[in-house]
């Protein structure tokens, strides 16, 4: 009975491989079709550059929202979160599994998922790049845990290089009640350079065609597309497990330094900011008060008079 079972375990395995395979056949043929897309030049005239320019204009509430940073080729959707100052552009999105992020190069490069409806998605390393290459960009990572525990992490100076970089991430300084998880892509505190060596700050992205060499090992079992620092210490696009963790590997959403390998993440959103926009308009906000102040001092003095 035992070797029966054994071998009807054996052949579950060779189907569920098989079909694991079929799945990333399909991803595959239909991500080398993206390129073929003709790219749409919309509303190039005024266009706003991020989230950040747009709350400043005076928009406050969160939604979809056309953007085209500089160097981007066309214009492009983004969701905006005008939530904890305002002026977030929202890269990533997890909450409930439906989407897979067992994605290829080319997926990951030009993004994929539900972005319009509240849904999972991953904004695309090209918009990415863009982004961050228009000045200093902070990341806000929100976690939720499976029993409503919040945490964040939040990084200062982000950027992405471009594709012939591999999509490098690169990190200043970690802030937050989370944890540091991604330590090999910014200096340390005391401003030593990190385990990796002067001239080889941060991490390049990897997916399972397009696997760096020192990532290899992390890709085999992870099926995501990421930032392997530390292999799995920080892999927020890992496989979504509806509960804490049900696998016998720590291929899930993960943030080590929360919860650990082995706990799959419930939620995660995260976004990015222009760092000197907040600042820039909590200051002109003052200057205007001010001013409002003085000129009403001036009127009661006018009619004091």
């Amino acid at each position: 009975m035992v070797g029966r079972l054994q071998a009807e375990m054996e052949d579950l395995v060779r189907v569920i491989n098989y079909q694991h395979r079929y799945i990333q056949g399909l991803h595959l043929s239909q991500a080398q079709k993206l390129p073929q897309i003709p790219q749409t030049h919309l509303q190039t005239g005024g266009q706003y550059k991020d989230c950040a320019e747009i709350f400043k204009d005076g928009n406050s509430v969160s939604g979809l929202y056309m953007i085209r940073p500089n160097q981007a080729p066309s214009s492009f959707m983004v969701f905006c979160d005008m939530s904890d100052g305002g002026g977030w552009t929202v890269v990533q999105r997890r909450k409930d599994g439906t989407e897979s992020f067992d994605r290829a190069w080319v997926e990951y490069k030009h993004g994929f998922g539900d972005s319009e409806s509240d849904g999972e998605f991953w904004l695309g390393n090209d918009p990415l790049h863009y982004l961050t290459s228009q000045g200093d960009y902070n990341l806000k990572i929100n976690m939720e845990d499976f029993d409503g525990n919040q945490r964040f992490a939040k990084y200062k100076n982000m950027k992405v290089d471009d594709e012939k970089n591999q999509y490098k991430l690169h990190l200043g300084e970690y802030t937050g009640n989370a944890g540091d998880a991604l330590p090999e892509a910014h200096s340390r505190p005391s401003g030593q350079w990190n385990s990796l060596g002067a001239g080889q700050l941060g991490v390049k992205f990897s997916t399972y065609d397009h696997p760096n060499k020192d990532d290899e090992k992390c890709i085999r079992h992870d099926m995501s597309g990421w930032w392997f620092s530390k292999c799995e210490s920080g892999n927020l696009n890992g496989h979504y497990y509806n509960g804490p963790y049900q696998a016998v590997m720590d291929d899930g959403v993960v943030w080590y330094t929360w919860h650990g390998w082995w706990y799959s993440i419930k939620s995660v959103v995260m976004m990015i900011r222009r760092s000197f926009e907040a600042t820039e308009v909590g200051v002109k906000w003052v200057i205007c008060a001010l001013q409002g102040g003085f000129l009403s001092l001036g009127t009661t003095a006018q009619q004091q008079d």
